[in-house]
């Protein structure tokens, strides 16, 4: 196994700082017997910390454990021999962050007693020690490892009806000390809910617990690194089975949360402890999560303001509050929403679109309406300021107003009429025709055709450009309306090598992609009619060749086999493209060379299919 660095005496001054071991030539594999140096601790402003030669012994368990195991036997033995030198110190090895880190990949090769075992040392006899553990930075992160292991209660063999009362014993016992680790935790948090949940490592512990007691969790949480943009994605959440107990505890937790409900409001690190608690209980006990948003909207709605003013216009425009409410109008049911918007928003939903924080809400609160007719009423308040909000950049909010009226199909019309006066291409009906680059680019026609207006309505030919995200984001919404003659007759008018620069650009490629794919055989005909001669340079870009993947599994046998025919005289320089390589593949360009006939049938079938499953769906 792993072998122990040899206990040696100290040299002069040697204790006065933190040593790494490394020099001293140890890289043996066997696990060295006996011996208590790495119980020995260093005192840092009245703190005990793990000594040096511990942290040396961990940190060669982690490299040990990427190196992997041959067979269950190697690492059963090996987990074993690595928490008895855990044991009587874990407190110690879980605040370090060498230590921590070697315990989180642990736990997932340990059974589910030894992480049991692990929990109810950093418990302490009555579980005080809880607290302290899941407050700090490293040890916060060994405690939620610990409680996730439960989800690994699924994994247990199903009791057939002829199982013996030893096997159920054995699975009870197996589970049962961490279950009751687990239970004792939430109890610990119970005891202590203000201080856990304003603690930004503690509140972190709880929001860990709420999704075990509800029986669902998503990825493990990492540290996140400078300088690395972190993706805004829900993430996606794995459900399990849980334990009659924890169905009980989670009821209990939720109500000792709700006494601190003010605390959701004005500290971030709560204001997230309360926004897990309504996702989980939504997606697992939706009564109770019904109850939960009725009485914090009661509490939000029930604070003091200035008179005649709603207190929800104020916490909409806070940072921490803002995102409760996000949450809360995520999982609102009808009659929630429609008080809401009656109660306390009517008449102020552009000045909240204009304000920096709470424009956000006003996005949810668009995509949730658009379900219910209350959505009539949000647009007929929103399309009166939607030039003010474009001015503002909240372009969010006009991509949200465009995507729930492709969702509602209500309103598209107006939508769009609003949008082609927004950047000053309605008048004259000259300027229609101009509408795709305006919205792509998120710019008006005075700006993008560096045209003036007391010229008249004369416009320079320029390439396409300025393309941005949620310029894409608004026209691919557009797309989705029962009514696209603007924005096909835009897409007409652009040349080839504009539709190659807008298949080729990260924003414009799903632009294509959608308006090519929505349209009938006819219309997309006439688009790829204007493509010919640009689906090489297509295949061999990165984006372009997803799109010309799209075209293809949307395009007819005839269209088909043009693109092919175009493809299969650049055979040469396609093979030998590492994207375009894949297109060759793909569309089976080797047969169309040299068995024609055959391909035509298997392209014939495809469509066939494609059409019959078309149908079924309509």
């Amino acid at each position: 196994m792993l072998a122990k660095p040899e206990k040696r005496q100290p040299q002069k001054g040697e204790g006065k700082k933190r040593r790494h071991p490394g020099g001293d030539g140890d890289t043996g594999v066997k696990k060295k017997r006996g011996g208590k140096e790495g119980e020995k601790v260093q005192g840092d402003g009245g703190r005990k910390r793990l000594d040096a030669l511990s942290v040396g012994y961990f940190r060669r368990v982690g490299e040990r454990l990427s190196e992997g195991f041959e067979d269950d036997e190697e690492r059963v033995m090996f987990v074993e021999n690595v928490l008895s030198e855990v044991k009587g110190k874990a407190t110690l090895v879980a605040m370090d962050q060498t230590g921590s880190i070697t315990l989180q990949r642990l736990f997932p090769l340990s059974s589910p007693n030894q992480v049991g075992e692990v929990l109810a040392e950093l418990g302490g006899e009555s579980g005080s020690e809880f607290k302290a553990v899941a407050c700090d930075r490293c040890g916060g992160h060994v405690m939620e490892s610990a409680v996730r292991q439960m989800s690994r209660w699924t994994e247990s063999p199903q009791k057939e009806p002829s199982a013996t009362t030893e096997e159920e014993e054995e699975e009870e016992e197996e589970f049962g000390l961490l279950e009751a680790q687990v239970l004792s935790v939430s109890q610990v948090v119970r005891g202590n809910s203000a201080e856990f949940i304003k603690h930004v490592h503690g509140s972190h512990v709880v929001r860990t617990l709420l999704h075990v007691l509800a029986g669902c969790l998503g990825p493990p949480r990492t540290e996140s690194r400078p300088g690395v943009k972190e993706r805004n994605v829900a993430p996606q959440l794995t459900d399990f089975e849980i334990p009659t107990s924890f169905w009980y505890e989670l009821k209990s937790l939720t109500q000792t949360l709700m006494d601190n409900v003010n605390l959701s409001v004005t500290d971030a690190a709560a204001s997230a402890v309360f926004q897990t608690m309504l996702t989980v209980c939504h997606r697992k006990r939706p009564k109770l999560c019904k109850q939960l948003l009725k009485r914090i909207t009661e509490y939000l709605t029930s604070r003091s303001a200035a008179p005649g003013v709603s207190p929800l216009l104020v916490f909409l425009k806070d940072q921490a509050s803002s995102r409760l409410i996000e949450t809360i109008i995520q999982l609102s049911h009808k009659s929630l929403l429609q008080g809401i918007y009656k109660n306390h928003l009517r008449g102020h939903l552009v000045d909240l679109a204009l304000h920096p924080i709470a424009n956000f809400p006003i996005q949810r609160l668009t995509a949730a309406s658009a379900k219910y007719k209350l959505f009539l009423k949000l647009f007929d308040e929103l399309i009166q300021g939607v030039e003010a909000v474009l001015a503002a950049g909240h372009m969010g909010v006009i991509v949200q107003l465009a995507e729930s009226c492709a969702e509602s199909e209500e309103k598209q019309e107006d939508m769009m009429q609003c949008l082609l006066h927004a950047f000053h291409c309605a008048e004259p009906g000259s300027r229609h025709v101009t509408c795709l680059p305006l919205f792509m680019s998120l710019l008006t026609y005075e700006v993008y055709y560096h045209s003036d207006p007391a010229e008249g309505s004369t416009k320079t030919e320029i390439p396409l450009s300025s393309m941005c995200y949620h310029g894409s984001r608004l026209v691919q919404a557009l797309s989705r309306f029962k009514e696209r003659s603007h924005l096909l007759s835009s897409l007409r008018t652009l040349t080839s090598a504009d539709l190659l620069t807008m298949a080729s650009d990260p924003s414009g490629s799903h632009v294509l992609q959608a308006l090519i794919t929505t349209s009938s055989d006819k219309g997309r005909g006439k688009i790829l009619k204007r493509l010919e001669g640009q689906y090489v340079q297509m295949a061999c870009s990165r984006l372009g060749s997803r799109v010309l993947e799209a075209i293809w599994n949307s395009a007819s046998v005839s269209h088909r086999q043009s693109i092919a025919q175009e493809l299969v005289q650049s055979e040469s320089q396609l093979r030998s493209d590492q994207f375009a390589r894949h297109v060759w593949a793909k569309f089976a360009l080797s047969h169309f060379i040299h068995r024609r006939a055959h391909w035509q049938e298997i392209q014939t079938g495809e469509s066939k299919r494609r059409k019959l499953f078309s149908d079924i769906l309509e």
